[in-house]
């Protein structure tokens, strides 16, 4: 069982009183009745060193045809939304931004912001027509704050999209691999990204699993 602690809010809708979920390897993981998300107890976050450390690992070059084709998931169903021309932000786009240089080939002007990688602030002092957030959102050790941000990000009618592997049966969490990679500390079922749009007067489309597409409304 999770520890007898107690958690004032959930990190990723405020809701209060998030509830024990499961304890696993020696981490204590909550759920939130409210938003459905499962999330790692904030104590026990990775330290930036260590998240760094890890993400050097990784292998996802811009010219990976496997990883391109992973990328086209949210790529294809986000281009068929978009102007010509509109201009994004690719958004913990990591040391190799594949779905940039994708967008970029396919007409759309881009910037990079990654907290290790690419931290320019300056590229958050504007505003885009889309922002990307592929395999970052299960990162955020502050969600309901980094959603926030992302919202500010977009010009009215502009899109947020958002790639990460949702989280379905909780009977298999404890063996589930995306649950094993140690900076993996927030975890979104489907429910989830419709009540982080929902909550903040966005539409969302979800044209596949682990896809999200959310709009900000067009004001008038």
């Amino acid at each position: 069982m999770v520890s007898s602690a107690t958690l004032d809010a959930c990190p990723v809708c405020r809701a209060p009183a998030p509830r024990p979920f499961l304890s696993v390897d020696g981490r204590d993981y909550w759920r939130c009745a409210i938003c459905e998300a499962r999330f790692l107890d904030p104590r026990q976050h990775p330290s930036r060193e260590a998240e760094r450390a890890y993400y050097l690992h990784h292998e996802n070059r811009p010219d990976d045809p496997q990883y391109r084709r992973f990328l086209s998931k949210i790529a294809d169903p986000l281009m068929e939304r978009l102007e010509p021309g509109a201009r994004g932000l690719d958004y913990g786009c990591g040391p190799g931004p594949a779905l940039a240089a994708m967008l970029e080939e396919a007409g759309h002007p881009m910037a990079l912001y990654d907290p290790f990688f690419h931290p320019y602030p300056a590229v958050l002092d504007r505003m885009y027509d889309f922002v990307t957030c592929t395999e970052t959102a299960e990162h955020f050790h502050r969600p309901a704050e980094e959603f926030d941000r992302l919202g500010g990000l977009l010009r009215p009618g502009g899109w947020l999209a958002v790639m990460t592997c949702f989280q379905t049966e909780d009977e298999r969490f404890a063996d589930w691999h995306y649950r094993r990679d140690p900076t993996h500390v927030v975890f979104y079922r489907e429910a989830t990204m419709r009540f982080i749009a929902g909550s903040r007067g966005w539409v969302c489309d979800v044209p596949a699993k682990d896809v999200a597409l959310m709009r900000k409304p067009v004001e008038a």
